[in-house]
């Protein structure tokens, strides 16, 4: 009985020294770690691993940001300019129209005068006031009521809107202009007259060859909140020739 109970010490004994050898090792392991990371070479890697990944995050953050304000930008005006259109209608196309006259006047203007000569703004002043109170206006209500008269966009109903357009709005809008320009500069009802005979069948002839492509692209392939914006483009280079001819000298007045 005392032999077994020695053996069985024996053995619990062994057990324990071989617990406290694996520990010891397990431990030093560890420390061995620590020191490693304790040094200076080691931390240094570290610090270059996370310079790294802050470098990583910092550039994609700036491209993503980047890109987002640069679409922003793209996009800024003319989604800001379709919303006035659509709360604002009259009053953005009626200035949009000013504008294009004022723009078109000048590039007039320097075409035809010599270089010593300066810009008459009174007839600048003129054909601004005629796109933001007459134009601008008239072309948001004729472009509406065709889209009610002819809904479709087809290519038979846009020949009928063009035919409208060179046999309606077109004549009516140049007889205004040339009557309007005329009356402003403080000529008499016969001058008026002399001047509509001597322009108008020459501007509706030019306005003939030059507005049905026009008028084809503007109710084809656009809606018709934005076919003012795109009439009044093309009127650019339109208005350039129309108030040279506005502002040509006063014709002989017909007696009557």
């Amino acid at each position: 009985m005392s032999g077994a109970l020695f053996r069985n010490v024996s053995a619990d004994t062994a057990r324990f020294i071989r617990r406290n050898a694996a520990a010891d090792r397990t431990g030093l392991a560890l420390s061995d770690v620590r020191r490693l990371q304790s040094r200076p070479y080691f931390r240094l890697n570290q610090l270059l691993g996370r310079a790294k990944e802050t470098r990583i995050s910092h550039s994609s953050g700036f491209c993503s940001s980047s890109s987002s304000s640069s679409s922003l930008a793209s996009v800024g005006f003319v989604g800001w300019y379709l919303g006035m259109v659509k709360s604002r209608p009259v009053f953005t196309k009626s200035v949009t129209s000013s504008l294009i006259y004022i723009a078109a006047d000048l590039s007039s203007q320097t075409i035809s005068k010599t270089s010593s000569e300066p810009y008459d703004l009174v007839r600048t002043a003129r054909m601004a006031g005629y796109g933001l109170f007459v134009l601008g206006p008239t072309l948001h209500y004729w472009f509406n009521f065709m889209s009610r008269l002819f809904p479709k966009r087809d290519l038979i109903t846009t020949f009928k809107k063009m035919a409208m357009g060179q046999a309606i709005y077109g004549p009516t809008m140049t007889v205004i202009f040339f009557s309007l320009n005329a009356s402003l500069q403080g000529e008499s009802g016969s001058e008026i007259f002399a001047r509509l005979k001597r322009d108008l069948l020459p501007a509706m002839f030019n306005g003939v060859m030059y507005w049905p492509l026009c008028d084809f692209i503007t109710f084809r392939f656009f809606p018709v909140h934005l076919q003012p914006l795109v009439s009044n483009s093309f009127s650019y280079v339109w208005t350039i020739y129309m108030t040279y001819m506005a502002n040509r000298e006063k014709p002989d007045a017909i007696s009557t």
